[in-house]
């Protein structure tokens, strides 16, 4: 037993003083993740601050037409929620694709983003990893890295990022409200997460003692529609082998707005900016996706056992554009 001090946060001003003045503590929400890690002996926090009843459990309409969901909000209240079912249905399919309905009910939406790799020698503290202990060694570019990245990773990390709901927030362009001992600040979810480089172990740009307060959801675009897919080894409560978010608009057979992420592919949602370029004004069809997502792909570089994972994902972007571009045609009919 690792003892820790336990504090309740008042009111968000507090909950980021008390993290800043203590180098070795962490926020906690839902505590799906961090509880786990703490019971590996992977996370050692001198303090834990709870952040889990402070006043962000809403979800209330934005003055331009988008959504701003408080980051206590459960992922399980946020994923039936009407106004995402409706509007946003890339994010209640990401949210209910991942984890079990137990988890669901306890994990936050700041902490979802926020949760840690799965990678298996990150999660054993007897292994050498330049993620938890920097300098140490990557053993799984060798060893065991079936399920780890296939773009943006580094000699240093090949770990990838668990969240489901993150890869559709990136394609849905969201933005993630934070406040720090600095003030507040606002950045797309594309930029909250970082690729390896040579500092695997910081996983995000927030600051020590930096909040996630809320993420915001813009306005829909008019007439695109979303979706996400996701393949894994079994039907629930597993992690992606790799996942797509996009969101599409077609008009007269030709792609009008797209945005495309993957998950499960790097350190990070991966967004597809370059497929995205190379499908804007193109015919909306199955042969267009295919050659836009081998475009977005060819920068990868697998390792010996991971390799497959470019044919899935690029199997899965396609069928999903491919499918959303035919409702769009069902719908003008």
């Amino acid at each position: 037993m690792k003892p820790f001090r336990y504090e309740t946060a008042t009111d968000p001003a507090a909950a980021v003083d008390l993290l800043s003045r203590a180098p070795r503590a962490a926020f906690l929400g839902g505590g799906t993740n961090l509880v786990d890690l703490m019971k590996l002996g992977v996370e050692v926090p001198e303090m834990l601050v709870d952040v889990s009843r402070l006043p962000f459990d809403d979800i209330t309409e934005t003055d331009n037409g988008g959504l701003r969901v408080g980051a206590t909000v459960r992922n399980s209240t946020l994923a039936v929620h009407t106004a995402v079912r409706a509007r946003y249905p890339a994010l209640s399919q990401a949210l209910l694709a991942g984890a079990s309905p137990q988890l669901r009910n306890l994990a936050t939406v700041g902490g979802n983003l926020l949760q840690r790799t799965r990678c298996t020698y990150f999660q054993d503290i007897g292994k050498p990893c330049n993620k938890r202990r920097p300098g140490s060694g990557c053993p799984a570019r060798s060893g065991i890295h079936r399920d780890l990245a296939v773009l943006g990773a580094s000699q240093h990390c090949v770990a990838t990022h668990p969240s489901d709901m993150a890869v559709a927030l990136t394609a849905l362009d969201a933005q993630v409200h934070c406040v720090s001992a600095d003030g507040e600040r606002t950045l797309p979810v594309a930029e909250l997460h970082r690729l390896p480089g040579d500092t695997p172990d910081q996983d995000t740009v927030l600051r020590h003692g930096e909040l996630i307060t809320a993420v915001e959801l813009p306005p829909p675009v008019p007439g695109a529609r979303s979706a996400y897919r996701k393949a894994r080894e079994r039907a629930s409560y597993a992690f992606a082998l790799a996942s797509a978010a996009a969101d599409l608009r077609v008009s007269d057979g030709n792609v009008e707005h797209v945005r495309l992420a993957f998950g499960a592919l790097a350190a990070k949602p991966w967004r597809a900016r370059a497929a995205e370029t190379a499908l804007l004004g193109r015919p909306a069809t199955e042969e267009s996706f295919g050659r836009a997502v081998d475009e977005e792909l060819a920068a990868a570089e697998p390792l010996r056992d991971n390799g497959y994972k470019i044919p899935l994902a690029r199997r899965l972007a396609v069928a999903l554009l491919t499918d959303l571009a035919g409702t769009h045609a069902e719908g003008a009919r």
